[in-house]
């Protein structure tokens, strides 16, 4: 039985102390000031095994009291936990520079001061039953699971290390989510990409792990009085001993994970199977907590990066990726002295479908546009969506005549295209078709000029049709009910039409 170890919190709130007493009690004897001076001589006097500050004492008082502690020699080495608030990071960052070991933040979770606090109080007679095979477990384990990001895969270390250095009959790695599942993340007895779900009925073991958040060790399973009401099902079994062990680690973030061993040795779980059980789970608490933060952060920020790329309604791409694409696709074909072509088209009538419909109708036309061009697209392609019913899509590495043929399929399938509640031949798109090569395009804004200025010449010449220009000149727009090549006569940008050249700078909505 080893003795008890010695704990001074020092905190000015009456609250915090008489809370950290009362989780600590049963485990250490607790000291306890609220001033700073007095801290300090019972440090001194008593020199206790672990010293917790409350970091926000007046005038910062708290980090200049560890400051103290590691000045002088009978407490330089005593760890300091830092209890702050999350929001005060520069007493924190202060607290650590001062030699603090470790920090807690307000308001406590007590499950997580414990574990800090056992972690903290562990020294070399904790080690003292295991034997050297072990301790190089636990420094391999520490090693390798430190730099792993991925959780499931510290979880499948665990219990692979475990069977290797301690004869069981099972160790597994259990999670209990959403307040009902049980799930076993991994385990030594079936394959590593498997995951099943239990009924936590069946292992009133875990229930009791749960609720007391406490190592439970059972070595008589079939005449313990906790396994009483499944002791139906424990007949088969080939163990007779059980050790769960809570991994806690701030738990709002990881989740409640178990580690489970069984063994049918004659010993049971005894105390060297106990120790490294608890240090192994300690030490995959703090790995999992940093993994599965790194996990939902790099989730977060792919998320994010996706969201700044991406229209939000149609999933598209949105204007300014489109822009910066753009911009790479034209280096790359002065580049390489490869075919660029640009399909830019909008709605015809939309406005009218919005003032008639509504808008909530009008984002379904929408949805329902970005679906075909999704289906048009080829996969180089890139299409995005450049303002309400504006599309575009850029082609890498396309001819004129390819790039005519696709955006006239594009403007048959919308044409053609039923929508709810709208009906067929409602929905048409006019469209203009700009290709660079080297020796017609003198710049990235001629691409989109030029396919911009056919694109108003389909809308003045019937709509529902596509255009498509030839260095600074158009073709003829072809209406897609006649699809075929574009004809090679020119259509001087000095058309017939009347206003043309003003029509082209006309505001678009409504058009």
């Amino acid at each position: 039985m080893h003795r008890m170890k010695k704990i001074l919190i020092v905190d000015q709130e009456i609250t915090y102390r008489d809370l950290l007493k009362e989780v600590l009690r049963d485990n250490c004897i607790v000291l306890e000031s609220g001033d700073y001076k007095e801290g300090l001589d019972l440090a001194r006097f008593y020199v206790p095994e672990l010293i917790i500050i409350d970091s926000e004492m007046s005038g910062r008082k708290g980090v200049d009291l560890c400051a103290a502690l590691k000045k002088y020699p009978k407490t330089s080495d005593i760890p300091v936990l830092l209890m702050t608030s999350l929001t005060n990071k520069e007493d924190i960052i202060l607290g650590l520079q001062a030699g603090a070991s470790d920090y807690i933040t307000k308001p406590l979770c007590l499950q997580e001061v414990v574990a800090r606090v056992e972690s903290h109080l562990r020294t070399q007679e904790d080690y003292a039953d295991l034997e050297h095979k072990d301790l190089l477990m636990l420094l391999e384990l520490s090693e390798t699971i430190s730099v792993t990001k991925n959780p499931t895969e510290i979880l499948r270390l665990i219990v692979s290390k475990i069977t290797k250095i301690i004869d069981v009959t099972r160790c597994s790695v259990l999670s209990f989510t959403d307040g009902k599942k049980l799930v076993v993340k991994a385990s030594s007895d079936f394959d590593k990409k498997r995951e099943i779900t239990l009924n936590l009925h069946r292992y009133p073991e875990i229930r009791k792990a749960l609720e007391t958040r406490r190592p439970v060790i059972i070595n008589d399973i079939k005449n313990d009085p906790l396994m009483a009401s499944v002791k139906g099902h424990l007949k088969e079994l080939d163990h007779n001993s059980i050790i769960v062990i809570p991994l806690i680690r701030k738990e709002s973030v990881i989740g409640t994970f178990f580690l489970r061993t069984t063994t049918g040795g004659k010993d049971g779980i005894n105390e060297r199977i106990h120790r490294l059980c608890q240090l192994v789970a300690n030490i995959a608490a703090n790995a999992l907590e940093s993994a599965i933060i790194f996990e939902s952060v790099k989730t977060a920020q792919e998320y994010f990066e996706q969201m700044s790329i991406e229209d939000s309604l149609t999933k598209l791409y949105n204007r300014r990726y489109f822009q910066d694409r753009l911009k790479e696709e034209s280096n790359r074909s002065e580049r390489y002295n490869a075919p660029l072509s640009l399909i830019l088209f909008d709605l015809d009538n939309f406005k009218r479908i919005n003032d008639t419909y509504g808008h909530a109708q009008g984002d379904k036309v929408l949805i329902h546009i970005a679906g075909l061009i999704k289906t048009a697209a080829r996969g180089n392609d890139l299409p995005a969506r450049i303002g309400g019913d504006e599309f575009a899509m850029i082609l890498p590495n396309t001819t004129a005549e390819g790039a005519f043929e696709l955006a006239s399929r594009l403007c048959s399938l919308i044409k053609d295209s039923g929508i709810e509640n709208l009906g067929s031949g409602v929905i048409s798109a006019s469209m203009g078709v700009s290709t660079c090569l080297k020796q017609n395009i003198e710049s990235l804004d001629d691409l989109v000029a030029l396919a911009d200025k056919a694109m108003y010449q389909s809308k003045f010449q019937g709509k529902g049709r596509v255009s498509q220009s030839q260095g600074r000149n158009l073709l003829p727009p072809q209406n897609p009910s006649t699809l075929g090549t574009a004809e090679s006569e020119a259509f001087n940008l000095n058309t017939k039409e009347p206003n043309f050249q003003e029509n082209l700078s006309r505001k678009r909505t409504g058009i």
